[in-house]
């Protein structure tokens, strides 16, 4: 048994401009349409009732004659019943007497057999009547007392002229009805694709921004509306992209330099042992290859950390962690290195967070005071304002102002005093910040403060203590 293909919907059915004109159409269609059937029956109503007024008003005529001069006296002429067309005015005896009648039926029976007391006044309305009268017709029939009974006066308007009003309308409505829509419908789509176009126009430009080619941004319309606020961040979003991209690169172009510097060093002292192992001096070899290869080490870890961080961030254990122990270790291990005279000025702080983390954050700090330091290096620990200050001070050259924020950045080289050859990957205090900020809290660098420091650079790391920690990761 051969399935049917499948029809794929209409591509233009598809289109914002094509779905907004047809929802704009069958609203309108829905609305008009209960609006025309409201029209039709109100309309209906008001003509009916107009009908129905006019026959009372013509049968109390009648009935004040009576009761003012009897039965006798009755004269149709001077109620507009004799003349009137489509309007059969009737007076009919107790005994069921026809004894006036508009000339339309005169000598006919009376055209409604309803009963009334006197005063009393009884409207139907009525498909035909009784005497050949096809037509529809409002019969009212008004009950007089007379000295021989109660005397009917029957006053019967033709509905016709109803009927007629309402067929003109429902022709004017089915004629106009799907004019309109139509019109509604293109004038829908119209509009639609001119409000659109700003949005295609923005379509056209994101389609031609490449990888290689970043710099293209949307135009961005006058109209201050939604659009002209999509185009504004679409800009934002795409200079933020090139932003990335750009560097992206240069951590490629940075972290490929810092590498081939460890790698041409191993491979030189490869060389010079293959070519000459007789005059090599194999214990400073071996030294010079342990050294790169430890730093080689450090960058690769260094780099795989920040890949981790920026694809899925950092991943915390939140732990109790005495930070004044993690510093005091710190202290010991750069003064075992015998590379500056330390100063530790530490009072107990324990903090929420990742051990393993804040132990590579605050060592990064330390050894980076260490590699500048001309003498000393300052440790300063202290709770203060629900948050946990660290202070590390160098008496090294410092960083001038306009590169304290940069410094932060990866693989960023600052002039010759702080140069990174002096063994250090160029990634240790952007992984710090990422670990700050990822505990909640963040690490700057200024100048010393107190007198008698000329120089040097102060870097103060700051965590959220236990009842303001805010996790991230």
């Amino acid at each position: 048994m051969s399935r049917r293909p499948v029809r794929a919907p209409v591509r233009w059915a598809r289109g914002v401009r094509a779905r907004t004109a047809i929802s704009a159409t069958v609203v309108v269609a829905v609305t008009l349409l209960l609006a025309a059937a409201a029209l039709v029956v109100l309309q209906r109503q008001q003509l009916v009732q107009a009908v129905t007024l006019l026959a009372r008003q013509q049968g109390e005529a009648v009935a004040q004659q009576i009761r003012d001069g009897g039965v006798g006296t009755v004269d149709l002429a001077a109620v507009g019943g004799a003349s009137r067309e489509q309007t059969l005015v009737q007076v009919v005896t107790p005994d069921g007497l026809v004894v006036a009648a508009s000339s339309d039926v005169e000598g006919e029976q009376p055209v409604s057999s309803a009963t009334t007391g006197a005063g009393q006044v009884d409207v139907r309305s009525v498909p035909e009547l009784p005497i050949g009268e096809d037509d529809p017709f409002v019969v009212v029939v008004t009950g007089v007392a007379t000295p021989d009974g109660v005397v009917r006066v029957i006053t019967a308007q033709s509905l016709e002229s109803v009927q007629r009003s309402t067929a003109v309308t429902l022709t004017l409505v089915g004629v106009g009805y799907p004019l309109l829509l139509l019109a509604v419908g293109v004038t829908s789509y119209v509009f639609a694709g001119r409000a659109l176009a700003p949005v295609e126009a923005i379509r056209r430009r994101v389609g031609e921004v490449t990888a290689q080619d970043l710099s293209a941004r949307v135009p961005v319309p006058a109209t201050g509306d939604e659009i002209a606020r999509l185009a504004e961040t679409m800009n934002v979003m795409l200079g933020r992209l090139q932003g990335s991209a750009a560097a992206q690169s240069r951590f490629v172009a940075d972290a490929s330099h810092e590498l081939r510097s460890p790698l041409a060093t191993i491979r030189a002292a490869a060389e010079v042992s293959g070519s000459h192992p007789e005059a090599m001096d194999w214990p400073a070899a071996a030294s010079t290859v342990l050294a790169e290869t430890d730093r080689l080490e450090r960058l690769v870890s260094d780099l795989l950390l920040l890949a981790r961080s920026d694809e899925e961030g950092l991943v915390m254990r939140a732990e109790d962690v005495d930070l004044d122990d993690v510093v005091v270790a710190e202290a010991a291990r750069v003064r075992q290195a015998g590379v500056a005279e330390v100063v530790v000025d530490v009072r107990s702080v324990r903090v929420r967070g990742d051990a393993q983390h804040l132990v590579r954050a605050v060592r990064n700090l330390t050894d980076n005071a260490a590699r500048y330091s001309r003498s000393t290096v300052t440790l300063r620990l202290r709770a203060q304002d629900a948050t946990a200050q660290l202070e590390v001070l160098d008496d090294g050259p410092g960083i001038v102002e306009a590169e304290r924020e940069r410094v932060f950045e990866r693989f960023v080289r600052l002039d010759t005093s702080r140069e990174r050859g002096t063994g250090g990957t160029g990634l240790g205090l952007a992984i710090t910040r990422q670990v700050a900020r990822a505990h909640g809290g963040d690490v700057e660098v200024t100048a010393p403060t107190g007198s008698g420091v000329r120089s040097g650079a102060r870097f103060v790391l700051t965590l959220p203590l236990p009842a303001a920690a805010s996790w991230r990761g």
